[in-house]
Protein backbone atom coordinates (compact mmCIF):
# COMPACT_ATOMS: atom_id res chain seq x y z
CA UNK A 1 0.00 0.00 0.00
CA UNK A 2 1.93 3.33 -1.21
CA UNK A 3 2.05 5.85 1.68
CA UNK A 4 1.16 9.29 1.22
CA UNK A 5 2.35 12.30 3.21
CA UNK A 6 -0.13 15.39 3.50
CA UNK A 7 1.70 16.47 6.90
CA UNK A 8 4.27 18.73 5.25
CA UNK A 9 3.53 21.93 3.27
CA UNK A 10 4.12 21.71 -0.73
CA UNK A 11 7.36 24.08 -1.14
CA UNK A 12 6.60 27.55 -2.90
CA UNK A 13 6.10 27.49 -6.14
CA UNK A 14 9.06 28.47 -7.91
CA UNK A 15 7.45 29.71 -11.11
CA UNK A 16 4.00 31.01 -11.64
CA UNK A 17 2.53 27.66 -13.26
CA UNK A 18 4.14 25.94 -10.35
CA UNK A 19 1.40 27.72 -8.00
CA UNK A 20 -1.68 26.93 -10.33
CA UNK A 21 -3.85 23.88 -9.40
CA UNK A 22 -3.48 20.85 -11.84
CA UNK A 23 -6.34 19.46 -13.61
CA UNK A 24 -6.56 15.68 -14.99
CA UNK A 25 -9.83 14.27 -16.63
CA UNK A 26 -10.63 10.93 -16.05
CA UNK A 27 -12.87 8.74 -16.95
CA UNK A 28 -14.75 6.62 -14.12
CA UNK A 29 -13.16 3.36 -14.71
CA UNK A 30 -9.68 5.23 -14.51
CA UNK A 31 -10.66 6.86 -11.53
CA UNK A 32 -11.46 3.98 -9.98
CA UNK A 33 -8.10 2.20 -11.03
CA UNK A 34 -6.76 5.43 -9.62
CA UNK A 35 -8.58 4.56 -5.87
CA UNK A 36 -7.30 1.18 -6.68
CA UNK A 37 -3.83 2.27 -6.30
CA UNK A 38 -4.14 4.45 -3.70
CA UNK A 39 -4.52 2.09 -1.32
CA UNK A 40 -8.18 1.03 -2.43
CA UNK A 41 -8.78 4.90 -1.41
CA UNK A 42 -12.76 5.26 -0.72
CA UNK A 43 -14.38 7.74 -3.43
CA UNK A 44 -16.68 10.55 -2.13
CA UNK A 45 -19.56 9.29 -3.66
CA UNK A 46 -21.29 6.33 -4.55
CA UNK A 47 -23.63 5.27 -7.87
CA UNK A 48 -26.97 3.90 -7.27
CA UNK A 49 -27.57 0.18 -8.52
CA UNK A 50 -29.26 -0.35 -11.71
CA UNK A 51 -33.04 -0.37 -11.42
CA UNK A 52 -35.10 -3.29 -12.34
CA UNK A 53 -37.00 -2.65 -15.17
CA UNK A 54 -40.61 -3.31 -14.16
CA UNK A 55 -42.45 -5.85 -16.35
CA UNK A 56 -44.90 -4.08 -17.52
CA UNK A 57 -41.86 -2.35 -19.77
CA UNK A 58 -41.16 -5.72 -21.31
CA UNK A 59 -44.35 -5.44 -23.08
CA UNK A 60 -45.17 -1.38 -23.17
CA UNK A 61 -41.79 -0.45 -23.94
CA UNK A 62 -38.96 1.22 -21.84
CA UNK A 63 -39.66 4.03 -19.41
CA UNK A 64 -37.36 7.47 -19.66
CA UNK A 65 -35.38 5.98 -16.72
CA UNK A 66 -34.86 2.76 -17.64
CA UNK A 67 -33.76 4.10 -21.27
CA UNK A 68 -31.35 7.06 -19.43
CA UNK A 69 -29.70 3.96 -17.27
CA UNK A 70 -28.91 1.94 -20.69
CA UNK A 71 -27.65 4.36 -22.51
CA UNK A 72 -25.33 5.39 -19.25
CA UNK A 73 -24.57 1.46 -19.44
CA UNK A 74 -23.46 1.78 -23.14
CA UNK A 75 -21.44 4.50 -22.51
CA UNK A 76 -19.22 2.98 -19.95
CA UNK A 77 -18.65 0.06 -21.64
CA UNK A 78 -17.30 2.16 -25.04
CA UNK A 79 -14.41 3.38 -22.87
CA UNK A 80 -10.85 2.49 -23.47
CA UNK A 81 -9.28 0.15 -20.57
CA UNK A 82 -8.57 2.12 -18.39
CA UNK A 83 -4.72 0.51 -17.17
CA UNK A 84 -4.08 1.27 -20.95
CA UNK A 85 -4.95 4.91 -21.61
CA UNK A 86 -3.64 6.31 -17.85
CA UNK A 87 -0.65 4.33 -18.98
CA UNK A 88 -0.52 5.96 -22.43
CA UNK A 89 -1.21 9.46 -21.07
CA UNK A 90 1.65 8.61 -18.64
CA UNK A 91 -0.35 8.86 -15.44
CA UNK A 92 0.31 4.69 -14.32
CA UNK A 93 1.77 2.10 -15.60
CA UNK A 94 5.33 0.15 -15.28
CA UNK A 95 7.44 2.78 -16.53
CA UNK A 96 6.00 5.03 -13.43
CA UNK A 97 3.02 7.14 -11.63
CA UNK A 98 1.67 10.63 -11.27
CA UNK A 99 2.34 10.26 -7.29
CA UNK A 100 0.04 14.18 -7.29
CA UNK A 101 -2.80 12.36 -8.90
CA UNK A 102 -2.11 9.62 -6.38
CA UNK A 103 -1.83 11.74 -3.57
CA UNK A 104 -5.09 13.68 -5.10
CA UNK A 105 -7.02 10.63 -4.74
CA UNK A 106 -5.50 9.71 -1.08
CA UNK A 107 -6.73 13.03 -0.13
CA UNK A 108 -10.30 12.52 -1.08
CA UNK A 109 -10.34 9.92 0.73
CA UNK A 110 -8.65 11.59 4.02
CA UNK A 111 -9.67 14.87 4.50
CA UNK A 112 -10.08 17.31 7.49
CA UNK A 113 -12.59 19.39 5.57
CA UNK A 114 -15.56 18.14 3.60
CA UNK A 115 -17.69 20.37 1.14
CA UNK A 116 -20.45 18.52 -1.00
CA UNK A 117 -21.23 20.90 -4.05
CA UNK A 118 -24.76 20.72 -5.88
CA UNK A 119 -25.43 23.04 -8.30
CA UNK A 120 -28.03 23.06 -11.44
CA UNK A 121 -28.83 25.57 -13.96
CA UNK A 122 -30.43 25.64 -17.36
CA UNK A 123 -31.64 21.47 -16.69
CA UNK A 124 -27.89 20.55 -16.41
CA UNK A 125 -27.03 18.94 -12.37
CA UNK A 126 -22.74 19.20 -12.02
CA UNK A 127 -21.68 17.61 -8.70
CA UNK A 128 -18.59 18.50 -6.79
CA UNK A 129 -16.92 17.26 -3.86
CA UNK A 130 -13.62 19.52 -2.42
CA UNK A 131 -11.64 17.74 0.36
CA UNK A 132 -8.95 19.81 2.43
CA UNK A 133 -5.95 18.67 4.96
CA UNK A 134 -3.87 20.76 6.06
CA UNK A 135 -2.86 23.43 2.93
CA UNK A 136 -3.98 21.02 0.65
CA UNK A 137 -7.03 20.68 -1.27
CA UNK A 138 -8.48 18.11 -3.58
CA UNK A 139 -11.62 18.52 -6.15
CA UNK A 140 -13.25 16.20 -8.16
CA UNK A 141 -16.57 16.80 -10.21
CA UNK A 142 -18.48 15.69 -13.06
CA UNK A 143 -21.51 16.28 -14.78
CA UNK A 144 -22.49 12.97 -16.20
CA UNK A 145 -20.97 10.51 -14.08
CA UNK A 146 -19.05 9.15 -16.34
CA UNK A 147 -16.10 12.29 -16.95
CA UNK A 148 -14.56 13.09 -14.12
CA UNK A 149 -12.72 16.71 -13.66
CA UNK A 150 -9.71 16.10 -10.72
CA UNK A 151 -7.48 18.95 -9.14
CA UNK A 152 -4.78 19.51 -6.64
CA UNK A 153 -3.79 22.64 -5.36
CA UNK A 154 -2.44 24.86 -2.54
CA UNK A 155 -5.60 26.23 0.09
CA UNK A 156 -4.72 29.54 -1.32
CA UNK A 157 -6.05 28.69 -4.45
CA UNK A 158 -9.62 27.78 -2.67
CA UNK A 159 -11.47 30.62 -3.65
CA UNK A 160 -10.58 30.74 -7.39
CA UNK A 161 -11.37 26.82 -7.32
CA UNK A 162 -14.94 27.49 -5.62
CA UNK A 163 -15.73 30.24 -7.60
CA UNK A 164 -15.52 27.97 -10.69
CA UNK A 165 -18.70 26.06 -9.24
CA UNK A 166 -20.82 29.19 -9.81
CA UNK A 167 -20.05 30.32 -13.26
CA UNK A 168 -23.13 29.98 -15.76
CA UNK A 169 -23.05 28.50 -18.89
CA UNK A 170 -23.04 30.59 -21.94
CA UNK A 171 -26.56 29.29 -22.47
CA UNK A 172 -27.86 30.42 -19.85
CA UNK A 173 -28.38 34.06 -20.69
CA UNK A 174 -28.84 37.04 -18.01
CA UNK A 175 -32.01 39.70 -18.13
CA UNK A 176 -33.53 42.12 -15.38
CA UNK A 177 -35.18 40.54 -12.72
CA UNK A 178 -38.37 41.80 -10.66
CA UNK A 179 -36.46 41.04 -7.17
CA UNK A 180 -34.48 43.58 -5.44
CA UNK A 181 -30.68 42.95 -5.39
CA UNK A 182 -31.07 42.76 -1.38
CA UNK A 183 -34.62 41.78 0.04
CA UNK A 184 -35.41 39.98 4.15
CA UNK A 185 -38.47 38.53 4.39
CA UNK A 186 -40.08 36.31 7.01
CA UNK A 187 -39.62 32.67 6.33
CA UNK A 188 -43.08 31.14 6.00
CA UNK A 189 -44.27 34.08 3.76
CA UNK A 190 -41.61 32.77 1.34
CA UNK A 191 -42.18 29.24 1.65
CA UNK A 192 -45.73 29.87 1.38
CA UNK A 193 -45.69 32.20 -1.86
CA UNK A 194 -43.67 29.65 -3.16
CA UNK A 195 -46.32 26.59 -2.70
CA UNK A 196 -49.07 28.73 -4.07
CA UNK A 197 -47.12 29.87 -7.28
CA UNK A 198 -46.21 26.21 -7.86
CA UNK A 199 -49.25 24.61 -7.23
CA UNK A 200 -51.25 26.93 -10.02
CA UNK A 201 -52.93 28.83 -7.37
CA UNK A 202 -50.73 32.52 -7.72
CA UNK A 203 -54.18 34.81 -7.17
CA UNK A 204 -53.40 33.83 -3.33
CA UNK A 205 -49.96 35.97 -3.30
CA UNK A 206 -51.86 39.43 -3.32
CA UNK A 207 -53.20 37.96 -0.33
CA UNK A 208 -50.16 37.07 1.24
CA UNK A 209 -48.73 40.22 0.44
CA UNK A 210 -51.55 41.84 2.40
CA UNK A 211 -51.35 39.67 5.21
CA UNK A 212 -47.76 40.24 5.36
CA UNK A 213 -47.66 44.12 5.05
CA UNK A 214 -44.78 45.81 6.33
CA UNK A 215 -42.51 42.66 6.96
CA UNK A 216 -40.57 42.95 4.20
CA UNK A 217 -37.91 44.93 4.04
CA UNK A 218 -35.40 46.41 1.80
CA UNK A 219 -31.47 47.12 1.91
CA UNK A 220 -32.26 50.34 4.11
CA UNK A 221 -34.19 48.20 6.37
CA UNK A 222 -37.79 50.11 4.86
CA UNK A 223 -41.05 47.98 4.25
CA UNK A 224 -41.84 47.42 0.78
CA UNK A 225 -45.43 48.32 -0.73
CA UNK A 226 -47.98 45.81 -0.77
CA UNK A 227 -47.77 45.67 -4.75
CA UNK A 228 -44.29 45.51 -4.61
CA UNK A 229 -44.38 42.62 -2.29
CA UNK A 230 -46.90 40.82 -4.29
CA UNK A 231 -43.95 41.50 -6.94
CA UNK A 232 -41.49 39.72 -5.30
CA UNK A 233 -43.15 37.33 -3.62
CA UNK A 234 -44.21 35.57 -7.42
CA UNK A 235 -40.64 36.49 -9.00
CA UNK A 236 -39.12 34.46 -6.51
CA UNK A 237 -40.54 31.43 -7.55
CA UNK A 238 -41.70 32.14 -11.22
CA UNK A 239 -37.50 33.67 -12.21
CA UNK A 240 -36.00 30.44 -10.34
CA UNK A 241 -33.52 28.98 -12.96
CA UNK A 242 -31.32 26.75 -11.02
CA UNK A 243 -29.40 26.01 -7.33
CA UNK A 244 -26.60 26.15 -5.79
CA UNK A 245 -26.08 24.30 -2.23
CA UNK A 246 -23.03 23.33 -0.12
CA UNK A 247 -23.11 21.21 2.60
CA UNK A 248 -19.87 21.94 4.82
CA UNK A 249 -18.92 19.12 6.78
CA UNK A 250 -16.29 18.22 9.53
CA UNK A 251 -13.94 15.27 9.00
CA UNK A 252 -11.95 15.51 12.38
CA UNK A 253 -13.36 13.45 14.64
CA UNK A 254 -14.62 9.88 14.64
CA UNK A 255 -17.64 10.27 13.09
CA UNK A 256 -18.10 13.23 9.55
CA UNK A 257 -20.15 16.50 11.49
CA UNK A 258 -22.58 18.71 9.14
CA UNK A 259 -21.70 22.03 10.12
CA UNK A 260 -23.08 24.51 7.63
CA UNK A 261 -25.39 25.15 4.68
CA UNK A 262 -25.01 27.61 1.97
CA UNK A 263 -27.60 27.76 -0.40
CA UNK A 264 -27.90 30.09 -3.35
CA UNK A 265 -30.89 30.43 -5.82
CA UNK A 266 -30.40 31.46 -9.56
CA UNK A 267 -32.80 34.12 -10.71
CA UNK A 268 -33.11 35.91 -13.90
CA UNK A 269 -30.07 38.42 -13.30
CA UNK A 270 -27.54 35.62 -11.85
CA UNK A 271 -27.19 33.99 -8.16
CA UNK A 272 -28.93 35.29 -4.61
CA UNK A 273 -27.63 34.05 -1.49
CA UNK A 274 -30.28 32.95 0.53
CA UNK A 275 -29.23 33.74 4.28
CA UNK A 276 -31.21 32.59 7.11
CA UNK A 277 -31.60 34.15 10.16
CA UNK A 278 -33.52 34.80 13.03
CA UNK A 279 -35.40 37.64 14.31
CA UNK A 280 -37.31 37.73 17.72
CA UNK A 281 -37.43 34.00 17.69
CA UNK A 282 -39.02 33.71 14.23
CA UNK A 283 -37.33 32.75 11.08
CA UNK A 284 -36.26 35.08 8.20
CA UNK A 285 -33.97 34.74 5.32
CA UNK A 286 -32.39 37.50 3.49
CA UNK A 287 -31.96 37.03 -0.56
CA UNK A 288 -28.85 38.78 -1.45
CA UNK A 289 -27.36 39.67 -5.36
CA UNK A 290 -23.88 37.52 -5.17
CA UNK A 291 -21.65 36.66 -7.53
CA UNK A 292 -19.82 33.73 -8.16
CA UNK A 293 -16.34 35.03 -6.58
CA UNK A 294 -18.26 35.59 -3.29
CA UNK A 295 -19.07 31.62 -2.43
CA UNK A 296 -15.71 31.87 -0.94
CA UNK A 297 -16.87 34.78 0.92
CA UNK A 298 -20.30 33.56 1.90
CA UNK A 299 -18.67 29.83 2.90
CA UNK A 300 -15.84 31.89 4.98
CA UNK A 301 -18.11 31.96 8.78
CA UNK A 302 -18.81 28.25 7.97
CA UNK A 303 -15.34 26.88 7.43
CA UNK A 304 -13.96 28.72 9.96
CA UNK A 305 -15.91 26.75 12.84
CA UNK A 306 -13.88 23.88 11.49
CA UNK A 307 -10.49 25.65 11.46
CA UNK A 308 -10.48 27.37 14.86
Amino acid sequence: MPTIDLSTPPPAPATLLDGLPRRVTLTLPELRLVAERAGGAPLPFELAQPRQAHALEDRLGSSRATAEESAYAAALASLHDPEESLARRGLLGEVGEDTGLIGAVGLLATPQTALDLDVTAVGVQARAWHRRAGVAVAALSTVDGIVFELAWFHASRWADELARAGVLPEECPLTESEVPAYVDLPFDLADAANEATRSGRGDLVPVLADQAYGAVLDADGQPLGENATAVVLNALTTESRGRLRVLVGDLTGDETAVIGVVSWTLLADGWRALRPREVDGKPRIQVASVSPNDLATELAPVLAAVTE
